[in-house]
């Protein structure tokens, strides 16, 4: 039998018990420490390659339209641009960081409630034309590069057709459609609470 010894302020923390529980406590206290360190890291990058978009008063509005289920716009783009971060480094697929977490942030930049039947082209297919929308608004207001253009115009796909160009699209792409798959499903923190209608 392998004898576990703890010193100290954890010797309390472990009295009374098994092997067995010590070794799931201490798996779970990793776990818990890989996603801070991964946070950590998702927000700094963030600081580095989009302060500009997270201060733009257009990006913020997107608090106020739902995207999935009762999940945001503005919060679901900032987990397509976690989960693509984490996707890349978790395949090991070479891109640009910046790219990526730009693009992400900006693929559902249509900047309008798409479930308000009282807005103008209501009958308008969403899924369809959104992308072509978030692009143009997302045109105004930065200078993209192609592959953010690649990544906003393309990350529907297949509704849009022509599949995306470059290999961070194809990320965005995939990310975007397991958080909305989270989002629709009510498994994502935060996507189960009531709808909040905001003024403004």
């Amino acid at each position: 039998m392998v004898e576990y010894t703890v010193v100290g302020k954890e010797k309390h923390d472990y009295e009374g018990l098994s092997m067995e529980k010590i070794q799931r406590r201490e798996r779970k206290i990793e776990k818990l420490r890989k996603r801070y360190e991964q946070k950590k890291e998702f927000y700094r990058l963030l600081k580095e390659y989009a302060p500009d978009i997270l201060e733009s008063q257009n990006f913020r509005s997107t608090r106020k339209f739902i995207q999935h289920g009762t999940m945001p716009v503005h919060r679901h783009c900032l987990d397509v641009a976690r989960q693509s971060i984490a996707i890349s480094k978790f395949l090991g697929i070479p891109c640009s960081e910046r790219e990526l977490i730009r693009g992400a942030l900006l693929h559902d930049y249509f900047l309008y409630d798409w479930h308000d039947k009282t807005r103008e082209n209501y009958q308008m297919l969403h899924g369809f034309y959104h992308p072509g929308i978030a692009l143009k608004n997302a045109s105004r207001e930065y200078n993209l590069t192609l592959r953010e253009k690649d990544i906003i115009k393309k990350h529907m796909w297949p509704l849009t057709v022509v599949p995306p160009r470059c290999r961070e699209a194809w990320i965005v792409t995939t990310a975007d459609k397991y958080c909305s798959l989270l989002e629709t499903l009510k498994l994502r923190k935060g996507a189960g609470k009531q709808r909040v209608k905001v003024a403004g």
